[in-house]
C-alpha cells in the first residue's frame, strides 16, 4: 500500500499531517475483492485484503485495538469502488497516522493538547453582537462548567482576541482528563486541531458531547458570521471535508477502551 499513503517522494508523510491529506490525482485501482477483519492477536485485529494484511506507509501492519474499529476500517475499503480514494478513507488516514506516529512517540502529542489548555477557543468571547454572544454562551459555558464540576479545572475568560494566561492548576487538572490509551490519545489530537479546542475534545472523549454537537460549537462564530452575511459555499465544502475526519476521530474515541 505505499503508494497509496505515501508522499510523492515515495516516503511516509508525516503521521499526523497524513490524517488530513487529500487524495493525490492518480488513484491507485481497487486491487482487491473484500477485506476483513483477522484473527486477533497481541491484542489488535488486522486488516487483511483477501487474506493479505494491509500495511500503513511505514509497513506496520495495519490492525486495531478492537474488533469494532477493525471492521469499521474494513468497511471503509469495502466501500472503496474502482480506485482506491484516500480522500474517502479518513479512518484508515487517522489509523495509519496513530501507529507510524503516536504509538512510536506520544509524548509531543499529549503535550500538543495540552498545550491548546492554555489558549482554548472557548476562553475567547466576544462582547457583542447580542446573537453571536449568546451563542457562544449556549454552546461554550456548559463545557466549562463540566470541566469545573467534573475536572476540577477552573479556566479564566476574555473579551477578544488578548492573550489571557490561564491557571497552571487549571491546565494541570484538565490535561489529567488527556487521553493515556494511544489510538484515543491519536483520535483526541487530531479532533483538537480540528476544531481549535482541546476540552470541546476532552469532552467528546468523555462522552459528554457527540461529534454533532462537538463540531457545531468548534464553529459557532463561523455560523453566525454566515447567518449575517451568507453562506460561503467554499468554506462549508471544506467544512465538511473536515468534519469526516471528525467522524473519524470520534469513532475511533467510541471504539477504544480507555487503558486502565
Amino acid at each position: 500500500m505505499r503508494d497509496i499513503f505515501t508522499n510523492d517522494a515515495g516516503k511516509p508523510a508525516n503521521p499526523m499531517e497524513a490524517a488530513q491529506r487529500a487524495a493525490r490525482p492518480n488513484l491507485r485501482a481497487r486491487f482487491y475483492k473484500n477485506a476483513e477483519v483477522g484473527d486477533a492477536g497481541e491484542g489488535r485485529f488486522p486488516i487483511l485484503l483477501d487474506g493479505r494484511p494491509v500495511r500503513t506507509p511505514a509497513r506496520a501492519p495495519l490492525a486495531a485495538p478492537s474488533h469494532e474499529l477493525a471492521q469499521a476500517l474494513a468497511d471503509e475499503w469495502n466501500a472503496q469502488r474502482d480506485v482506491i480514494d484516500p480522500a474517502r478513507m479518513p479512518l484508515t488516514r487517522l489509523a495509519n497516522a496513530i501507529i507510524d506516529g503516536v504509538q512510536r512517540n506520544p509524548g509531543p502529542v499529549a503535550a500538543e493538547i495540552e498545550k491548546y489548555l492554555g489558549s482554548d477557543l472557548l476562553f475567547y468571547r466576544a462582547g457583542e453582537p447580542e446573537g453571536l454572544v449568546a451563542g457562544q454562551v449556549e454552546h461554550w459555558d456548559p463545557i466549562l462548567q463540566w470541566a469545573r464540576e467534573t475536572l476540577g479545572a477552573r479556566f479564566v475568560l476574555t473579551e477578544g482576541i488578548t492573550f489571557a494566561a490561564q491557571p497552571a492548576e487549571a491546565v494541570t487538572a484538565a490535561a489529567k482528563a488527556i487521553p493515556r490509551e494511544l489510538w484515543r490519545l491519536g483520535a483526541a489530537n487530531s479532533a483538537t486541531a480540528l476544531t481549535g479546542s482541546a476540552l470541546l475534545v476532552l469532552a467528546l472523549a468523555a462522552g459528554r458531547l457527540d461529534a454533532d454537537a462537538a463540531w457545531a460549537a468548534a464553529h459557532v462564530d463561523e455560523d453566525w458570521n454566515m447567518a449575517q452575511w451568507g453562506r460561503d459555499e467554499l468554506a462549508l465544502k471544506r467544512r465538511a471535508e473536515r468534519f469526516t475526519e471528525m467522524q473519524a476521530a470520534a469513532q475511533v474515541l467510541s471504539l477504544v477502551k480507555e487503558s486502565s
